[in-house]
C-alpha cells in the first residue's frame, strides 16, 4: 500500500538558546543548525523510514530543490512536489537548554499548492491506500475529498492547531491525531469530546505521560517511555509518521502505536528534524521499552 501525505516542506533554523526568548529579549544563540523540516516532510520521512512507501504532494521554490533531494534519499518519492513562484516555507526554531522549543514559521509555497496537481497525482492512488496532512498547506479539505473519493483511508494531525480546519476534514476522517491542548481547544469550539466526534479512532498525544487511543468510546493509555529529551522538535511529526506507516503495513492499532511511542521517544534524544529521524533498526538497537 502507500501512504499519501498531502504536506509542508520547510527550511528549519534550529538556534540552541540557554532559554526561550522573552518580549522583547535579544538572546544570543551559541550554536545554529539548517536543516530539512516541516511537519508535512518530518512525517514522510518518519513513514518511509518506517517502512511505508510514501508519496509526498506539496510544493517549494526554487531556492527549495535541495530539500525535495534530501526526501528522495531519505526514502520519500518526490515526482508529485511542484516547484512554484513563491519561496520555499521556512522556520525559526529556538530550542533551550531542557529542550523545549518556540517556533517562527513562514508558510511560503506551502500554501500555494494547486488543486489541479493534487488531482493528477492522486489519481495513481489505490483504494485501501492512506491519505495524511496537516495545517501547514492550503487544499486540505479539497484534496482529502479526491481522496475519500476514490476509497483512500483519511488521515489529519491537527496542527498549527486552528478550529476550522479541523471541523472541515472532520466528517472525512478515519483517523485524528491531536495533543491534550488541541485536545481541548477542539471541544471548546465544537462542544464535543473527542470520543464523540464520530471519528473512527482517535489518538491524543500527552507528551511525558504517553497517549491515550479513543476507538468509539474505548480509551486505552498508552505509557511513556522514560528517556532524557535533548529537542522535542519534530518528536510528534515522528510519532504520527510512524503510527500511519505501522496501520499501511496491517498493524494493529495497539502495536502501531507502541512502535510510534518509542520512535517518538528516541526522537526526543536527538537535536534536529527530519534529518535526524530515527529507522526502525535504531528502535531496534535502541531497545526503548523493553
Amino acid at each position: 500500500m502507500t501512504v499519501w501525505n498531502l504536506g509542508s516542506i520547510n527550511a528549519d533554523l534550529v538556534y540552541r538558546v540557554p532559554h526561550l526568548p522573552l518580549p522583547g529579549e535579544t538572546l544570543a544563540a551559541r550554536e545554529m543548525q539548517k536543516g530539512l523540516g516541516g511537519k508535512g516532510a518530518n512525517m514522510s520521512v518518519a513513514a518511509a523510514r518506517a517502512a511505508a512507501r510514501v508519496v509526498h504532494l506539496g510544493a517549494v521554490g526554487s531556492d527549495g530543490r535541495w530539500m525535495v533531494e534530501r526526501l528522495l534519499e531519505y526514502g520519500v518519492d518526490t515526482r508529485s512536489i511542484r516547484e512554484v513562484g513563491e519561496a520555499s516555507g521556512h522556520a525559526v526554531i529556538a530550542v533551550d537548554d531542557s529542550g523545549e522549543n518556540a517556533i517562527l514559521l513562514f508558510p511560503g509555497a506551502n500554501r500555494a499548492i494547486e488543486i489541479d496537481a493534487l488531482e493528477m497525482a492522486l489519481g495513481a492512488a489505490r483504494g485501501g491506500d492512506w491519505f495524511l496532512t496537516q495545517n501547514e498547506t492550503n487544499a486540505q479539505a479539497a484534496a482529502m475529498r479526491i481522496a475519500r473519493d476514490k476509497g483512500l483511508r483519511c488521515a489529519y494531525a491537527a496542527a498549527p492547531f486552528d478550529a476550522e480546519a479541523v471541523q472541515a476534514v472532520l466528517p472525512m476522517l478515519d483517523l485524528l491525531v491531536l495533543n491534550a491542548v488541541e485536545a481541548e481547544q477542539l471541544e471548546a469550539a465544537t462542544g464535543q469530546g473527542v470520543e464523540t466526534l464520530g471519528v473512527s479512532d482517535v489518538v491524543v498525544t500527552l507528551g511525558g505521560d504517553g497517549c491515550r487511543w479513543f476507538h468509539g468510546s474505548d480509551a486505552t493509555d498508552i505509557p511513556a517511555i522514560p528517556v532524557t529529551p535533548v529537542d522535542t522538535t519534530g518528536a510528534g511529526d515522528t510519532f504520527t509518521g510512524y503510527l500511519i506507516a505501522g496501520l499501511d503495513r496491517g498493524l494493529p492499532m495497539r502495536q502501531a502505536l507502541g512502535l510510534a511511542m518509542q520512535a517518538g521517544a528516541l526522537m526526543v534524544t536527538r537535536s534536529g528534524t527530519a534529518d535526524v529521524i530515527p529507522d526502525l533498526k535504531d528502535i531496534e538497537d535502541a531497545r526503548l521499552g523493553g
